[in-house]
């Protein structure tokens, strides 16, 4: 599986017994392209009785299609349709509903869904994006599977992450449909071909929603993973966080203590015991940073002998740390902290070295922001709030 499989698909897999291996490729890489090199061919050879079903080449994937879901379509429509709008990952889905919805109703128009950083579509400058890597599962490939029949397909349409889920979740609110992200992308593109084919009242367009929301329980569906990745409408945020466009000037952080690389690590265990701080960034004498030290990690390194009490603390740097501005919003703030313990406040100045010299930018660390920082400060005001409140209301 592809690391962006979501993880209910691995835990239901492997509530079913079964030996997860996980692709690095955020696409799903097709066996006959490089058998040498594809895990799933490898594997096969080494499990003894094991089978590869290779939906990618497997004819019974759109002739399923063509027997069973067109004809359901063809059925409960009766014999009506005008437009058919369906994604394509394998390409089973539009191959053989749109086969047959052609040789019944040739006039339909079958419209394929295909997500920005996928190469599906047709014609290929449709596909020409920055774009490298999506969030919605299911549709789109780095490659032409054998049984996408993109001859069937009218017009393709390209489908974005943020249109997708947002649409989904509004088919789950006011529907109450609950399906999947790429149900999402299928409607904002059908949403498109029936305004450009300029459908009228009484004609029939066909939207496949071909996934449930089951899959993605800790994705699309949480709010905090939409906001993680700029899902969420904006507006939608700030009416339900206040605070979400504060900037970080707000939070009032006093400087930090820094020490220089050459204290040793007793020292600075010491000193951060004494302060009560978690960590301390290390700068050289010119106030350039070079890392963090954590107490944590500092104790765990001289439990585990790794570096001594009398070790100078540069050799136990924390380096990957993340570097925020006084201006940074306290939105994209909490979504930083969900990921990193801490972060760096910074500002630049401009040092003046003389009139025959150039000027130089120096970066000087204003605070350390953590989630308690934050959530200190939201609490705070909202009692503040609550006490104006009180007393405007006492008699």
């Amino acid at each position: 599986m592809p690391e962006k499989m979501s993880n209910e698909k691995v835990d239901t897999l492997r509530a079913l017994g079964a030996e997860i291996v996980r692709n690095i490729s955020h696409f799903c890489k097709p066996v006959f392209i490089s058998p040498g090199m594809s895990h799933s061919w490898r594997l096969h050879k080494q499990i003894p009785e094991s089978i590869i079903l290779d939906q990618y080449r497997n004819p019974g994937n759109p002739l399923a299609h063509y027997d069973t879901t067109a004809v359901e379509i063809l059925d409960q429509c009766g014999g009506k349709v005008n437009m058919v709008v369906c994604g394509a990952g394998t390409g089973g889905t539009v191959t053989g509903i749109g086969r047959k919805v052609k040789e019944t109703l040739p006039d339909c128009k079958v419209v394929g869904v295909d997500p920005e950083g996928s190469i599906l579509a047709e014609p290929e400058a449709l596909n020409k994006s920055s774009i490298t890597a999506y969030e919605v599962e299911g549709i789109g490939y780095d490659f032409i599977p054998t049984v996408l029949d993109r001859s069937v397909v009218d017009k393709w349409y390209k489908s974005n992450d943020k249109e997708s889920l947002q649409l989904a979740r509004s088919l789950m609110r006011e529907e109450g449909l609950l399906c999947g992200g790429s149900s999402g992308s299928a409607l904002s593109c059908a949403l498109k071909a029936i305004e450009d084919a300029d459908l009228k009242k009484g004609e029939v367009c066909v939207v496949i929603l071909p996934d449930g929301v089951r899959n993605y329980m800790t994705k699309f569906l949480s709010d905090q993973w939409m906001m993680e990745r700029d899902l969420l409408p904006q507006k939608d945020i700030t009416d339900q966080y206040w605070w979400w466009d504060t900037t970080v000037a707000a939070l009032r952080l006093e400087a930090p203590l820094t020490i220089l690389p050459e204290v040793t690590v007793q020292e600075a265990i010491d000193i951060m015991k004494r302060k009560g701080f978690d960590q301390m960034p290390v700068v050289d004498v010119n106030g350039v940073i070079l890392g963090m030290v954590t107490l944590g990690s500092l104790l765990t390194r001289v439990i585990s002998k790794k570096i001594d009490y009398k070790d100078p603390v540069e050799g136990a740097l924390y380096r990957q740390f993340k570097k925020v501005s006084l201006n940074m919003p306290l939105g994209k703030l909490i979504n930083l902290l969900h990921t990193h313990h801490f972060a760096l406040v910074t500002h630049s100045q401009i040092q003046y070295a003389g009139a025959n010299k150039d000027e130089k930018k120096k970066e000087v660390i204003i605070g350390i922001v953590t989630q308690i920082d934050l959530l200190h400060y939201i609490s705070s005001v909202e009692e503040g709030v609550r006490h104006r409140t009180l007393s405007v209301g006492e008699p």
